[in-house]
């Protein structure tokens, strides 16, 4: 019997590429590939790149380049780049990158395993050539669904899916419903992104991701749910919802509100702990969604708010809306009805015609706005944007000394917004068991990987704290944006 072929996976950039990498993962092995961890035990390592700010960007064709050197030195046969700088770059990127066998963009997806046999059997597979994936839907939203025949869109069940294979690996299934694109999850965490939808409609000028992501398209509840229970089956406890704009889910389906009928049902399902919601959009927030994330028990209070800046004049040469005082407003809405919510946000300093006068109304909002999590980015030309074509670019150094002074302000709010915190009783989901520091997890106004985490103490009988386990604690330190608690009980649901 031959030996299987063996693939890794390499996933760089945001949870969407982490979902994205699952359904690569499934059809992979349920084509007859080995999945292993590590590139250098792997026939082809396949990195699933981000192409959404310069430092992703460098930081995917560094590993590239890192799997290349495996190359020759063990196992390693080949390396292909796929996800969105693949996407947005194709052919641009093969030539700058030689070193890459393959450049494989979203069309490959579906036949991504004979793409990788072609490359590993020494053939040449044409490197992907970019379009705008926004021209690829009709315009109107409505006339989405169903208009998607041929279209390539990774996580969502094609418009005419054949039959999956028979007798799938263990481990493998059509995660939301028996022609839906097929998953395997890569590692055992507790917590699984689902995805709400793809693309975006929103023209922010600073903004890239709609040309290669394309337009917004909403998946059906059905599909959503049926891969909720499905990750529940596999000892899933969290799942947050990702897609480039939550708040718009539904609309092409008739529905904006759609959202906030979906989330109880999700929060039903057998198995599940958590749900948590990212990516809402500050202008589309709803009184209705807000009620449905501060009041359904196993809902999250948790709020992911794209604000970006503060001061009109940066927002409205962003194409956003907004300001301080209604930013500080919604906060306000927010935490009287959940005064333990968790908020977050992304701020772009350094924007063409900012001024001084802009980054002091800025400072003036981070510093009434309380949040948990700030992630501070100096502002960069993106290619085919609009704000590249913008007058008034800062010198580099008046960026860099801005995006500093923020990111130094923005560490001192969040240390003090975790130590408003002490004293508060949490649910901590037990994510890892560290040899170091002991039981590790988050709370629910927490996201995996960007907002800090608990180190919990003080748990007692049996074996202590499992992986997935849901426990009761009571904060009673903080390390930075970190905190520590102390367990009470576990939580009883």
């Amino acid at each position: 019997m031959p030996e299987r072929r063996t693939v890794a996976l390499v996933t760089l950039g945001c949870a969407r590429n982490e979902v994205d990498s699952e359904e690569l993962a499934g059809r992979l092995e349920a084509d007859g590939w080995q999945l292993v961890e590590d590139a250098e035990d792997a026939d082809v390592a396949v990195v699933n790149t981000c192409g959404f700010v310069e430092a992703a960007k460098k930081d995917s064709v560094d590993a590239l380049l890192e799997a290349n050197d495996l190359k020759g030195h063990g196992k390693t046969q080949a390396v292909v780049a796929v996800g969105c700088m693949a996407e947005r770059y194709g052919k641009e990127l093969a030539e700058a990158l030689p070193e890459a066998d393959g450049v494989l963009g979203f069309d490959d997806y579906s036949d991504i395993s004979s793409r990788l046999q072609t490359i590993l059997s020494g053939g040449s597979v044409e490197a992907h050539t970019p379009r705008d994936r926004r021209k690829l839907l009709p315009i109107s939203p409505a006339e989405r669904q169903g208009a998607g025949a041929g279209i390539a869109l990774p996580g969502h069940a094609p418009v005419e899916a054949p039959e999956p294979p028979k007798d799938l690996p263990e481990g493998v299934a059509p995660a939301s419903g028996p022609r839906a694109p097929l998953r395997r999850r890569l590692g055992s965490n507790p917590v699984a992104s689902v995805k709400l939808a793809s693309g975006c409609d929103r023209r922010c000028s600073f903004c890239a991701i709609p040309s290669f992501r394309g337009s917004f398209i909403s998946r059906r509840p059905s599909d959503v749910l049926g891969e909720t229970r499905w990750l529940a089956e596999q000892g899933v406890k969290e799942v947050m919802l990702v897609s480039e704009n939550n708040t718009s889910y539904g609309k092409d389906l008739g529905d904006i509100r759609l959202l906030e009928t979906l989330l109880p049902e999700l929060a039903a399902v057998d198995g599940i702990e958590r749900v948590r919601v990212s990516y809402l959009q500050p202008a589309e927030m709803r009184p209705g969604l807000i009620d449905v994330l501060t009041s359904t028990e196993k809902v999250a209070p948790y709020f992911d708010l794209s604000f970006q800046h503060s001061a009109p004049g940066v927002l409205r040469a962003m194409r956003r809306f907004g300001d301080t005082d209604r930013f500080l407003e919604l906060l306000e809405t927010i935490r009287s009805k959940a005064p333990q919510a968790g908020v977050r946000s992304n701020f772009i300093v350094g924007f063409p015609g900012e001024t001084e006068g802009d980054v002091a109304e800025l400072e003036r909002f981070l510093t009434g706005a309380r949040l948990d999590a700030i992630g501070v980015f100096g502002y960069s030309d993106e290619e085919g944007t609009e704000a590249a074509t913008y007058d008034g670019k800062l010198p580099q150094d008046v960026v860099d000394e801005r995006l500093a002074h923020i990111a130094r302000l923005a560490e001192d709010l969040t240390s003090q917004r975790a130590e408003e915190r002490l004293g508060e009783t949490v649910e901590v989901l037990v994510e890892s068991l560290d040899e170091d520091e002991g039981p590790l997890g988050r709370a629910a106004h927490q996201a995996p990987e960007t907002d800090g985490q608990i180190r919990l103490t003080g748990a007692t009988g049996g074996d202590g704290l499992l992986v997935g386990r849901m426990v009761v604690a009571k904060v009673v330190g903080t390390e930075g944006v970190d905190l520590v608690a102390e367990c009470l009980e576990e939580a009883g649901r």
